[in-house]
């Protein structure tokens, strides 16, 4: 080995490096971004459930067993409603992932026994089976300390007092694991090829001089990314339909609701996407710089938009980070039509947001890249 052509080397790649600062700031702030929201995003652990509670009762003992619910952690009944039609809707939106029925002769339990209802979203299934154990155990525990006191206070056997609380697990009763996962990789599929499909649009002219042949035509910056853009909706809304095909006919993942619904909003959502990755190459200099901008946008989503883990676990201020990406959006869609079969009027929040996104996203890119000729 020749230390003088060794040193060549190493100094001309330092050289390198420092030229290309993107790059280089890129690669110090990515692994302590990455390990920052990982660090606090991912918990296996599930607490804090968002409980839906229909009091029927309205006593000091309903209060009492909505109290133990409470006071375990595993719940919280953060919403109070006068219907079931309205603890369903809680339900079908995602904002309550459990439901608590509890039925007007409730206080009754010292003389009968009352049966109360626990309706749980069983769409995803580590959040359910939490709530389902959760629950029972909670029941069970607040029925034997009422057995025990009335066994104290009149020392007597009475099997048939007490609370037996009944479970309902909507829309996933089996709590399969492939019904919650499977919608959610349709989506980070179609998001991670399409970012990447267009991140390199602009770089490749770049790189390879193109780009300035481009600029002394009459084409303005705006047909330019409509232009490179139309191509990779149809290559994307392509591979949609034959992942969710896939998803149908190979992984048994029926879809529950509206599947032209679902096929208009997929379009939304690849547009969305596809225009995170014109931006990404109006940024980048080089086809490496555009590979680390696109994965540090793909990265994050995988923990932060609740593809695996259950968003409601996440501090606020990483849950306000997962906010800024289409497929926190886009996977309460998916599940929403997929899994529970909810209509358009329960998703309009998800599908202004994504809408937006695409026209913010394509006009800045459009507004930059004219910047870059001026």
């Amino acid at each position: 080995m020749n230390k003088t052509r060794l040193f060549a080397i190493i100094k001309k790649e330092i050289i390198h490096i420092r030229r290309d600062r993107i790059s280089l700031v890129i690669s110090f702030i990515m692994p302590i971004t990455m390990l920052l929201l990982f660090g606090y995003a991912v918990a296996t652990e599930v607490d804090h459930i968002p409980m839906a509670v229909f009091d029927q009762s309205k006593t000091f003992e309903s209060r009492s067993y909505i109290e133990a619910y409470k006071n375990s952690l595993y719940f919280n009944p953060d919403f109070y409603v006068s219907s079931i039609n309205e603890l369903n809707r809680l339900l079908d939106e995602g904002k309550a992932k459990a439901g608590l029925i509890i039925p007007p002769d409730f206080s009754q339990y010292k003389v009968k026994m009352v049966q109360p209802l626990l309706k749980i979203d069983g769409s995803d299934p580590t959040t359910a089976r939490t709530a389902l154990s959760s629950g029972i155990m909670i029941s069970q525990m607040f029925s034997n300390n009422i057995v025990q006191k009335e066994l104290k206070v009149k020392g007597m056997k009475m099997p048939s007092i007490g609370i037996d609380l009944s479970t309902k697990v909507e829309y996933n009763p089996e709590l399969n694991t492939q019904v919650f996962t499977i919608p959610g990789l349709l989506g980070l599929i179609m998001q991670n090829i399409t970012i990447i499909l267009t991140a390199f649009a602009l770089v490749r002219e770049k790189e390879r001089g193109t780009i300035e042949q481009l600029i002394v035509t009459p084409i303005k910056s705006s047909e330019l990314m409509i232009g490179k853009l139309l191509p990779y909706i149809l290559i994307g809304y392509t591979d949609f339909l034959m992942v969710l095909g896939l998803s149908m006919y190979w992984f048994g993942v029926p879809v529950r609701g509206n599947i032209y619904l679902l096929l208009l909003l997929g379009l939304d959502f690849i547009t969305c996407a596809l225009a995170i990755g014109i931006l990404i190459s109006t940024v980048a200099q080089t086809q490496t710089q555009a590979m680390q901008g696109a994965f540090f946008v793909l990265l994050p989503t995988i923990i932060l938009s609740g593809f695996i883990f259950p968003r409601e676990q996440m501090p606020t201020v990483i849950r306000a980070i997962g906010d800024i990406f289409p497929l926190t959006y886009f996977l309460v869609i998916l599940r929403g039509i997929i899994i529970k079969g909810i209509d358009a009027s329960l998703l309009v929040h998800q599908i202004v947001i994504i809408t937006l996104m695409s026209v913010f996203l394509l006009t800045v890119a459009i507004l930059r890249f004219r910047k870059r000729l001026d």
